[in-house]
């Protein structure tokens, strides 16, 4: 499609982004009168909005396991992407288009609105990586200068970049989604059949939210979860190269590749530049957090330095759950001014959901020699142009000669391998064998309650961080077999894994009802609270990672057997739902850890735990017709909800069908399902629209 051309790059005029080229046409809506989704049954249900609060962490942890349980799923299922076609709802199946289309692209949306549109959080400009490459010069020239560097090396034109991006380096933990400013939905450039390609989708000044509404605390979990969506983008993105003439896609073959003049770096050009930009920004996290988040328990100061010779017993040196920042004064760019540690407690939830994050990344930009499982492309990305390489002495397998340095690896490498140190000093009970929801940062400051869905996430971090230090696969590609370097820190991994895999069988698997206990509290037993939906798809989630890191069946078999008990319990039929809770018959509760879970879980259902002739219990809820069945009715129920008033997604546009056309019966919602265009979303804060991200809602039956 055709680009506004690109003049200034300094001040307001920033610009950094990229979308994919607009298809058939370019898509957003708005409410129509009330109708019920496709794949729902109950008529009259509301699914309602409760909360008009963005929660970071939240919503980036959803989008992760909706991106998984997107095109890979619906790709590892047998499915030809090439049928998927965003201007055809469900086609060419119900369930192709809900995991392909839906799941998978709000996923991708969501995290640019965060990264690259919102302002939720401190400009790129005052990344500490772009800082220091400014010098005595101006760092908005600076960034300027590196993306245009970043788009020669993927083959895009400069001038063609968008205008008015807001790219963040770290993130805030929450904020109003509400746009502050009308939405330029005006006619940039014609489409096809009659559409047209609006303004906002290549300039992005319209798409703020208020800056005096938002929270401007870090917390490693917001950071991480932003983190993790980066990371398992930016490795699809750049997972290949690509002809600068055609534009099509070349399987990696070498890391030499690209010094052919019509080779670039990434899938496709689009995808290219969205990938260097994500690494960008990643970089400059991670330099941010390795160099001024990690607070010394002892001083009680920030800026400790963590690294992969930390040792724990020596002194606590770790991210504490909230920093309270006070900007510089810049409204246009803003940076830090101040730093304030506001709860110096370690939490389960961050340490998982950052080492998940720093486990992908590590994937990525591995060099190590012994690593012969790395992509070709990714190395190509990390051979000095456009990202540098580590130095030889962190890529051996000696880390007693390792240097402090601040490519993306040995900056990620540290953080990895402090996140890995603390799990065990500061979460995990030797004696009961599993880890514990928090600890205080003081001497003796290990909590004494253990969650089951944290606990299962942190499964699932810690087999993902195994394989990453051992050398295999990550991504899209982290459940495929391989052979791992055995390293000691994998090795310790694995352990864990097993322990708490154990712990989840014999201390909270209740035997009378088939389910676990929502939590254990050391010294008194299982938590005796009516058990949630939550609590069963942690613990299916990590009972299937330690299956899938173990190869032990006994893993495997009790994640089916829960599996078809949390059915059994929790799915509502009637409403195309389920329970949050044992018995509770109407107002489910959704928020997006819940909704992001049970995506995971029937993720799952389909990969791991599907009914196998080898199988000799054979459960009707892991058929895999029932599977699909359940993805596509919640997913069409909660998500997207029943009526365009209703569902956890706010709003969408052209990639998930709704385009822009001139003249249309129904104009602002042109693909006619239940979710709105942005600029039409029903909002509490404003006239303006809604993001399209997740907020919490309530399933109530008529």
């Amino acid at each position: 499609m055709a680009r506004k051309p690109l003049s200034v790059l300094l001040a307001t005029a920033l610009l950094a982004g990229c979308t994919p080229e607009a298809p058939s046409g370019t898509n957003q809506s708005a409410p129509q009168p009330a109708g019920q989704a496709a794949g729902t049954k109950a008529q009259g249900l509301r699914v309602e909005k409760t909360d008009y609060r963005f929660d970071t962490a939240a919503n980036m942890f959803a989008y992760s396991e909706f991106e998984l349980s997107g095109e890979p799923l619906a790709e590892s299922l047998g499915l030809d992407l090439d049928l998927l076609d965003a201007g055809k709802p469900d086609s060419p199946t119900l369930f192709d288009y809900t995991a392909g289309i839906e799941s998978y692209e709000y996923s991708e949306e969501a995290m640019y609105e965060v990264v690259e549109k919102s302002g939720l959080g401190l400009h790129l400009v005052n990344g500490p990586v772009n800082v220091k490459r400014a010098g005595a010069n101006d760092p908005r020239k600076a960034l300027a200068e590196r993306y245009f560097a970043l788009a020669k090396a993927v083959g895009y034109a400069p001038e063609e970049l968008f205008q008015n991006m807001f790219p963040t380096f770290v993130e805030y933990a929450s904020g109003d989604p509400h746009y502050v400013t009308k939405v330029d939905t005006s006619k940039f450039a014609d489409g096809e059949d009659g559409r047209y390609i609006p303004k906002y989708q290549v300039d992005f000044a319209t798409l703020r939210w208020d800056r005096g509404r938002m929270e401007r605390v870090l917390t490693p979990s917001a950071l991480g979860g932003t983190y993790l969506k980066q990371a398992l983008w930016l490795g699809d993105f750049l997972g290949g190269f690509h002809t600068v003439d055609k534009d099509e896609e070349l399987e990696a073959a070498s890391p030499d590749q690209d010094k052919d003049p019509n080779i670039r770096l990434g899938v496709s050009t689009a995808d290219g530049l969205q990938g260097v930009l994500l690494a960008e920004g990643v970089w400059n996290k991670l330099a941010f957090m390795r160099d001024r988040l990690f607070l010394d328990a002892a001083s009680g100061k920030l800026g400790a330095t963590p690294g992969t010779k930390y040792d724990p017993a020596k002194g606590l040196v770790y991210l504490p759950h909230a920093v309270q920042v006070t900007e510089d004064g810049s409204t246009e760019f803003p940076g830090v001014k101040e730093l304030k540690v506001t709860d110096k407690r370690s939490l389960l939830q961050d340490q998982w959901l950052m080492m998940w994050a720093a486990s992908e990344f590590f994937g990525t930009s591995d060099q190590r020699p012994a690593n012969r499982n790395q992509n070709p492309a990714f190395l190509a990305v990390f051979d000095g142009d456009p990202f540098p390489k580590a130095p030889a002495a962190n890529l051996d397998n000696q880390i007693a000669n390792d240097v402090k340095a601040d490519d993306p690896y040995s900056l990620n490498r540290d953080i990895l391998y402090t996140l890995f140190a603390n799990l065990e000093a500061m979460h995990w009970n030797a004696r009961e064998q599993t880890l514990v929801d928090e600890h205080s940062g003081e001497a003796n400051g290990q909590g004494d309650h253990a969650d089951t869905f944290q606990i299962g996430y942190a499964l699932e971090a810690l087999r993902l961080f195994q394989r990453a230090v051992d050398g295999m696969p990550l991504g899209y590609a982290s459940g495929e077999a391989a052979q791992g370097l055995g390293t000691p820190e994998g090795k310790k991994a694995l352990g864990m894994i097993k322990a708490q895999a154990d712990f989840i069988l014999t201390k909270l698997l209740d035997e009378q009802d088939g389910l676990v206990a929502n939590g254990y509290r050391i010294g008194s037993g299982r938590d005796g609270d009516a058990k949630t939906l939550k609590a069963q798809l942690g613990a299916i989630r990590g009972l299937t990672a330690a299956f899938l890191a173990t190869k032990e069946e006994k893993y495997r078999d009790a994640a089916r057997k829960l599996f078809d008990q949390t059915v059994k319990t929790f799915w509502d039929d009637g409403v195309s739902a389920f329970r949050d809770a044992v018995g509770k018959e109407n107002d489910y509760a959704y928020d997006p850890y819940l909704a992001g879970a049970v995506s995971a879980g029937l993720r799952l259902g389909m990969l791991n735990l599907v009914n196998t002739d080898a199988d000799k219990e054979k459960y009707p809820s892991l058929e895999l017709g029932k599977l699909t069945d359940m993805y596509t009715r919640f997913f069409k129920t909660v998500v997207n909800g029943p009526t365009l008033e209703d569902g956890m997604q706010t709003s969408e546009f052209w990639d998930t069908g709704d385009y822009y056309k001139e003249t249309s019966d129904s104009p602002d919602n042109t693909d006619k399902d239940t979710v709105p265009q942005i600029q039409a979303a029903v909002g509490k804060h404003g006239p303006y629209g809604i993001a399209p991200v997740l907020l919490p809602v309530t399933v109530k039956k008529p």
